[in-house]
């Protein structure tokens, strides 16, 4: 290749309109889509994070964690709570089941009780 005067060498050129790559896709302070080229395997360019290990310790996962939670509803402890309360209804709705079939059996209730509730 002859260098010229007047050519345009760089990124202009070599991640131009028909560059077949892949772009970074973050959002610029603009708003607009980073046009850089994304470092291999990342998704993102240098300059919005495409070097980052993430985090290393404990610590940071947890804080990254902290930040990305945005409202308690399903941590593993909330729904370890649901799944317990919902056990505990289960055996409730057993236990009243059971009882209803007694009373109906001893007398005590009609057995088409529940139609003059309505």
């Amino acid at each position: 290749m002859r260098f010229k005067k007047g050519n345009q060498i760089g990124k202009g050129t070599r991640f131009g309109p028909d560059w077949p790559g892949q772009r970074c896709g973050a959002k610029t302070r603009a708003g607009t889509p980073c046009k850089r080229a994304v470092i291999s395997g990342r998704g993102r360019c240098l300059l919005h994070g495409g070097r980052s290990t993430g985090p290393l310790t404990e610590a940071g996962r947890a804080k990254i964690a902290a930040l990305h939670t945005r409202h308690g509803r399903l941590t593993k402890e909330k729904r370890a709570e649901a799944k317990r309360r919902a056990a505990e209804g289960r055996r409730i709705r057993a236990e009243l089941r059971d009882l209803e079939a007694l009373a109906i059996e001893l007398g005590w209730l009609d057995r088409n009780w529940r139609d003059g509730l309505g």
